[in-house]
This record gives C-alpha cells, structure tokens and sequence, in this order.
C-alpha cells in the first residue's frame, strides 16, 4: 500500500455525484428532442459508477454564467450532491464561463488540483495542456470539479479525483 492511499480511508458510506455538461450546441439539441451525444458525460457516468458512487443528476446546460451557477448550486442544495463535476466550459474561447461562473461561489480553491491537472496533461499532450484552466474548490462544504469538455482530459481529471473523493468529503466536512 503507498503511504497516500492510507488517506484515502473515510467513514462516509454514500458519495452522492452531480454531473453537468457545459455545451451550447449540446444544449440546443437537448431542448429541440435532437439525439445527444455527450461522450465527457458518459465517460464521467461509466468512471463513477465503476467506482460505486451514486450519480443523483445529470445535467446539459448552457455556456451562461448564470444557468452554470444555477444548476450547480441546484445541484448542491436541493439534490444534495457531495460532489459536482462539471465538463466543459474551461478553455480560453470567449464562449468558455465555466471558471467565471463557479470560481466565485467557492468557499476554498484547491489549487492543487489544477496544477497537478495540468502536469499530468502535460505529460500526455505536450504543450496545450497550459491552455486548460481546470479548477476545483468546496462550496458549502460539497467538492466542485471543473474539467475540460475532451473525454480524455476527463479519464485524466477522474484519476486524481475519484480515488481521493470519500477522504476529501470528510475533511473538508470536519
């Protein structure tokens, strides 16, 4: 056993997990009845059940500050979700407001996140990692993720997150 797996020991017995899609152009289908394919969301879906949390919502919302905000607190408040992972909306185009809608509500940034993020995504793509802007933080005492929208860069985000969740839940609880 490594010396950090030791950490990852909790009482917690449930890990409720929200996931919202940030996609205009999956958004829109959604609203017209259109087939959607959101592949970061079911790579997200399959990554979490394989771990045996229990997924309370999923979500495809707009690139809006507003409807971001709105669905995650939603998703903290009235379904109670321990963890939101959010998909999408961390890039560098003027579309992307994920960070500038989340990033504010947080009540503690976990920097570390984004810079291991990133080192590793490095490791694997080369120099366009720096372009990522992938954060994470507690509000209210419930993890927020906030990941690019390429399945990949999800499989790499949920290997540093998902193992750590139960321990995470618990510190930043007590």
């Amino acid at each position: 056993m490594k010396s950090y797996e030791i950490h990852r020991k909790s009482p917690l017995k449930e890990i409720k997990i929200s996931i919202i899609t940030v996609s205009t152009s999956r958004y829109l289908k959604s609203k017209s009845k259109k087939d959607i394919k959101d592949i970061s969301g079911e790579t997200i879906s399959n990554l979490v059940n394989k771990s045996n949390y229990e997924i309370v919502s999923k979500k495809i919302v707009d690139d809006n500050i507003e409807m971001i905000r709105m669905e995650t607190l939603r998703s903290i408040y009235d379904e109670n979700a321990d963890v939101v992972i959010i998909s999408g909306g961390t890039g560098i185009s003027i579309r992307d407001v994920t960070i500038e809608s989340i990033k504010p509500l947080f009540d503690k940034e976990l920097d570390g996140f984004g810079d291991i993020f990133r080192n590793i995504s490095f490791e694997k793509i080369g120099p366009p990692a720096h372009l990522s802007r992938s954060i994470a933080g507690i509000i209210n005492k419930h993890l927020v993720y906030c990941l690019p929208g390429s399945p990949q860069a999800v499989e790499t985000a949920l290997e540093i997150i998902l193992p750590e969740i139960p321990h995470a839940i618990y510190i930043c609880r007590n």
